[in-house]
């Protein structure tokens, strides 16, 4: 996990920062005086979460960040915030897509405390199917606004949960598989918010090739790559069928998800791991949850004891 910390009242370091932290910038002070700027970061593969309280009225104009980023207001207000055409302006508890990540945007900042989630356009078409027929290519968001408040509720409490609990504990952050997970769930939060391109229904296709030959090679495929960072992409490309058939030929013969059962096998071998470890050596069940994915202990506890009818630390002490 990477992390970095800025914090200055001299304007031009802070343009300098910003530009280089996300893209080249042009920014103005509306007042004769700067105020300080202090921003934040942690950063794993794919994802980058910022705070950022800037005590100033800044203006701001960005070149294409060719990342999904996305903005959580705390405190403060942002204003004519301008890209392609569209202009809004955003308060505290907004949650937004600041533009298109081939899109320049431009705006102004008026003395925010707010965060900045960045994350690869390939994590959204990891999670999601495209709709028939498109050409090959990432899975788009078609409005910057969440489409419900209760989407936009649940996106910020997706963005916290990875900034609080993975995040901020850098030993679990740098497990592979925590940092995919994470990854993971904040973009499938962002399509669950945000409306896209993606098409989750199964056509009449996907519910053809949803035979249990299919599901056989898809659960052989998650045995034999559990302690791999998985996407549902790749289950579906080792199952040879698209992501939709994949979830649906889950959901009819197991009545779950492709990453639920994952979630299932990395439990048993945690379990395993518990039952041969020794916990005169140091070993916690924190290693042990983080080594399969889990970056939350007291949701791992829950998993467990709802698996194995009693808590992990019991069986890690024999």
């Amino acid at each position: 996990m990477d992390t970095l910390f800025f914090d200055s009242d001299d304007l031009g370091l802070t343009e300098d920062f910003l530009s280089r932290a996300y893209a080249r910038m042009r920014i103005g002070s509306g007042g004769p005086e700067a105020g300080r700027t202090r921003v934040s970061r942690a950063a794993m593969p794919s994802v980058t979460v910022d705070e950022l309280d800037l005590g100033l009225e800044m203006s701001y104009s960005v070149t294409p960040l060719g990342r999904i980023c996305l903005c959580l207001v705390h405190e403060g207000t942002i204003r004519d915030h301008t890209f392609d055409g569209v202009e809004d302006a955003f308060g505290p508890g907004d949650v937004v897509s600041f533009a298109p990540p081939e899109l320049p945007y431009s705006g102004r900042i008026c003395a925010a405390r707010y965060n900045i989630t960045m994350l690869d356009t390939d994590l959204l078409t990891q999670v999601a199917a495209t709709a028939p027929g498109r050409r090959p290519g990432p899975v788009r968001l078609t409005g910057h606004r969440p489409h419900s408040p209760a989407a936009a509720r649940q996106l910020r409490q997706t963005i916290g949960y990875v900034r609080d609990h993975v995040l901020a504990a850098p030993g679990i952050a740098d497990q592979p598989l925590v940092a995919a997970t994470a990854a993971q769930h904040l973009a499938a939060g962002v399509l669950a918010a945000f409306p896209n391109t993606a098409l989750t229904e199964p056509t009449a296709t996907d519910r053809n090739d949803a035979r249990p030959a299919t599901l056989r090679r898809a659960l052989a495929y998650i045995d034999d790559h559990a302690a791999e960072p998985v996407t549902v992409a790749d289950i579906a490309a080792a199952a040879h069928v698209t992501v939709r058939a994949l979830q649906y030929v889950f959901r009819r013969h197991l009545d779950t998800t492709p990453l639920a059962h994952l979630r299932r096998v990395r439990l048993a071998h945690a379990h395993d791991d518990l039952r041969a470890a020794n916990p005169l050596d140091g070993t916690t069940v924190t290693d042990v949850a983080a080594r399969w994915g889990f970056f939350h202990p007291g949701r791992f506890a829950t998993l467990y004891r709802s698996a194995y009818g009693r808590p992990p630390h019991r069986t890690l002490a024999g």
